[in-house]
């Protein structure tokens, strides 16, 4: 699936650094491969110590994760609404991608300039959140003028889709992102996916903090957590410090021996990716067979022939029916022999909504 988190933030935050630290997430989740689509978009492996366990189980040939893309977003600058800096540039990339990981600063060092002179995440937030709140507001503007007249024609649901722009309006002027504004009934949820708006894209608040603060935060990152806790928004703490030191680290070993060393149970670039993988609203299904182990990526609440669908769109055409085991009957009763004697294997139809960790076999009749 590809659906992409983008990176934003001030210059200098640490938004470059945390890309190139995740481009070595290989090696922390069990030496899978990244790659570079573009300059600035990388296809990361998804973490998961299922996998594993399944592998100790199945044996297979090969073990296949499954992936998200992290794209790294050009820095932004006051006045990105009207073409300032890179502002065009960073503006099309977020529209481009389905969530946002937004980098703020939280920590001193003098040697590292700040752009505007000082140390304020909140501040950082708040510059950002203004420059696409702003294009937001440009954008349902247009929409307003373009559905002004046909809404004088009584037609319910053009008049609907005027009032929820309205409403969008409203809350932009205020101050506020449209991720605040939910949708009701149909034709505001389409109106609110065709309009793409940035602030209404799912947001993850990732601190940037020094070694001192990355196992507990500080006085920075308690106000970010209050922001984002008023948002109904997740925040992580890492220091990308740390994450570039990891990386220099030749093997896996090597690398939990540091991370040990630091008091930490795993590199803050593995919790980044999981937590992007949450942000963009998916889930993970395996498929378990002596060829191969995979992991397999479906948006939550996606039904069983949606999910065959993902392996071949002919799976979903001509769906039967999914043999279903959960994942901790599986690990529990050590083989598929043992999960049927045992009758935990579930026969499902079309109506069956996956759930995360499923191993399903489908059956189809193309």
């Amino acid at each position: 699936m590809a659906l992409k988190c983008g990176i934003v933030g001030l210059p200098n935050v640490g938004k470059s650094t945390l890309f190139n630290c995740l481009s070595n997430a290989k090696a922390q989740s069990a030496n899978f491969p990244f790659c570079t689509i573009e300059p600035n978009i990388g296809v990361i492996t998804v973490p998961d110590n299922r996998l594993s366990e399944l592998e100790k189980i199945v044996h297979p040939e090969r073990v296949v994760p499954t992936t998200i893309e992290i794209v790294d977003i050009a820095g932004l600058v006051k006045g990105a609404h009207k073409g300032e800096g890179l502002g065009n540039q960073f503006l099309a990339n977020i529209r481009e991608t389905d969530a946002i990981i937004h980098v703020l600063r939280c920590f001193d060092d003098d040697n590292i300039v700040h752009v505007d002179g000082s140390i304020d995440p909140i501040r950082d937030k708040e510059v950002i959140d203004f420059e696409l709140q702003l294009k937001d507001l440009e954008t349902v503007e247009n929409k307003l003028n373009s559905l002004k007249r046909a809404a004088k024609s009584g037609d319910k649901d053009i008049v609907k889709q005027y009032a929820f722009c309205e409403k969008l309006k409203t809350t932009l002027e205020a101050g506020n992102s449209a991720r605040t504004v939910i949708p009701e009934g149909d034709v505001e949820e389409e109106m609110m996916k065709n309009l793409q708006l940035l602030t209404a894209k799912p947001v993850l608040y990732l601190c940037n903090v020094d070694e001192a603060s990355v196992k507990n935060g500080n006085e920075y990152t308690s106000k970010v957590q209050e922001i984002a806790d008023k948002e109904g928004a997740e925040m992580l703490i890492i220091g990308t410090k740390i994450e570039a030191d990891i990386a220099e680290f030749e093997t896996f070993e090597e690398r939990q021996l540091f991370l040990e060393e630091l008091g930490l149970e795993e590199a803050g670039v593995n919790r980044l990716i999981r937590a992007a993988y949450r942000l963009l609203d998916l889930q993970t299904y395996f498929t378990a067979g002596v060829k191969e182990v995979r992991a397999w990526t479906v948006p939550v609440g996606a039904t069983a022939p949606e999910a065959a669908g993902v392996i071949h769109s002919d799976f979903e055409k001509g769906f039967i029916r999914a043999e279903v085991i959960k994942y901790n009957d599986f690990v529990e009763l050590g083989s598929e022999l043992a999960v049927k004697e045992a009758g935990k294997l579930k026969v499902e139809g079309k109506g069956y909504v996956v759930e995360d960790g499923d191993i399903m076999h489908f059956r189809h009749n193309v």
